[in-house]
């Protein structure tokens, strides 16, 4: 993972590979390209032509938009890579720090094989600097676990390796002794490197990662941070009365597991209960999915990723708020001892479910899930899961819906989504859609009306939370596997989506923010 450091020096004189500034696009449609605070001693070796220097190799200061050029006479590094930041904020107002964070990615993925970057970036708080850090640790991201290592050793080029993400990031502008800014980056060092770990079992393919392996993870680093874990097997499942997992797992040969983690406080007041959607390979089961549609269903268990790596963030930053968070994990399969369309399951919370589609299954180990974290009271219950197509064609690849039973919860998760750059939108839970799913056999069925479905799956989960408990449901189907071209800080495959979310709606939770 890349290496962190805060620097007062001055860009001029520090030895690195390269020195990362912000540009702009200047306001008006002959603004031209504006330089960005924090480079001003870079911007003063170029004669203070840095900006034109950049508009006549076409630069033009859009989001994301890398630009190389050699460095002045007497740098210390050869290289300055300009990155933009879209536009000059207006009076009073600052780049903000997903913007920050974008370019900061952005930079550091260019930095591919480079040792040491210095990022000059425009830096006016302790918070801004942490955008930074959290933006050249996500955007340094790379996945490589599979790759042929002859391969590897060839694309070495004058002693370092082409591939190897950047190693290290210094942030000019910072202010190392003074403790806010030791604590932004101490907290973007820890929630990057869950969220990149969340990023790591989403890339994983299903033949190493099944429920058993997942669950092994999960315990391991439970051990290391001092996490409470309990597993239930498929022994243990069935003798709790489990039927939604144990029916989407039972085609499986690798049998199913609930997960829960532990985080507590001795100061906690609240207690948030974190629910994750675990299939670790969603074939669609006996409802087969069509050609085309398998060959990235190894993703589908980004929603327990998104939870785990928000509880091991929590217990590594110590918030003073309880979380507990819940793994339903199965593997979908079809086979001559698969759930079949028809079957009705006994669910834990003593529901009968009719499935109808087998490839509905996501809202049946949360169902499970949802209705065992009812159990505590906790003061939330927040579900992640990769749950529905139709939330997809409803907001795009990069935004997630937010459905929840209290309005101004629903609000406040959206506000907090919002507030460290995942893009998300609140989505109604229409009553009249209930009725879709009446079955004449069981007490609900497991599909409704095609039109709205992912409302429709929203719905069907609300039946199974506890009476009087708040719930939020997050549908991430969308931003949780890019299958693009990396962008910002966001790279190919796995993303951790809503990992931040979680975060900082338990950091709030904690400061008392949300009631």
């Amino acid at each position: 993972m890349t290496a962190l450091t805060l620097s007062t020096a001055a860009a001029t004189g520090l030895r690195a590979d390269a020195i990362v500034v912000g540009v702009a696009k200047g306001a008006g449609s002959k603004g031209g390209l504006v330089v960005a605070p924090g480079a001003e001693a870079v911007d003063k070796a170029y004669d203070g032509k840095l900006a034109s220097v950049l508009e006549t190799l076409g630069a033009s200061g859009g989001e994301g938009e890398v630009t190389k050029l050699p460095a002045p006479s007497g740098f210390k590094a050869p290289v300055v890579v300009a990155v933009g930041l879209g536009g000059v904020p207006e009076k009073d107002e600052t780049y903000g720090t997903d913007a920050l964070r974008r370019a900061a990615g952005a930079a550091a993925r260019a930095l591919t094989g480079a040792k040491k970057a210095a990022f000059a970036l425009p830096v006016e708080d302790a918070d801004d600097a942490g955008a930074v850090a959290e933006g050249a640790l996500l955007g340094s991201y790379s996945f490589d676990a599979y790759k042929d290592q002859a391969d590897t050793k060839a694309t070495k080029k004058n002693g370092k390796d082409a591939k190897a993400p950047l190693a290290e990031a210094v942030l000019l502008g910072a202010k190392p002794r003074d403790k806010a800014y030791k604590a932004a980056i101490e907290r973007a060092t820890a929630v990057a490197q869950e969220l990149n770990r969340a990023r790591d079992l989403v890339n994983t393919p299903p033949n190493d990662l099944s429920p058993e392996a997942f669950a092994a993870v999960a315990q391991a680093a439970a051990k290391e941070h001092g996490i409470k874990v309990q597993v239930l097997d498929e022994k243990a499942l069935a003798k709790g009365g489990y039927g939604g997992i144990l029916g989407v797992g039972a085609g499986s040969d690798a049998p199913p597991r609930l997960v829960k983690l532990s985080y507590t406080h001795s100061k906690a007041k609240k207690h948030l209960a974190y629910v994750g959607k675990g299939i670790t390979y969603d074939s669609g089961g006996i409802s087969l999915k069509p050609a085309g549609h398998n060959e990235t269903m190894k993703c589908d268990m980004a929603g327990a990723a998104a939870v785990f790596a928000a509880v091991v963030a929590a217990a590594r930053l110590g918030l003073e708020v309880n979380v507990t968070g819940w793994l339903a994990l199965a593997e979908n399969m079809p086979s001559g001892s698969a759930t079949r369309p028809g079957d009705v399951l006994r669910m834990y919370s003593g529901k009968t479910v009719e499935v109808l589609n087998t490839d509905a299954e996501g809202r049946l180990v949360l169902a499970d899930a949802i209705a065992k974290a009812s159990e505590e009271e906790p003061d939330a219950i927040v579900d992640v899961a990769t749950l529905t197509g139709a939330m997809m064609m409803a907001l795009g690849n990069r935004t997630f819906g937010i459905m929840s039973n209290d309005d101004a919860f629903r609000t406040s998760v959206h506000e907090v989504a919002e507030e460290v750059g995942e893009p998300s939108w609140p989505m109604p839970l229409p009553a009249d859609l209930r009725k879709g799913m009446d079955s004449p056999t069981a007490d609900i069925a497991n599909m409704g009306e095609r039109m709205g479905g992912g409302l429709v799956a929203g719905l069907f989960l609300q039946e199974f939370v506890g009476e009087g408990i708040t719930w939020a449901h997050l549908d991430i189907a969308g931003p949780a596997f890019h299958e693009g071209a990396p962008y910002g800080y966001t790279p190919k495959g796995g993303t951790g989506s809503a990992v931040r979310t979680l975060v900082r709606l338990a950091e709030h939770t904690a400061a008392g923010d949300l009631g």
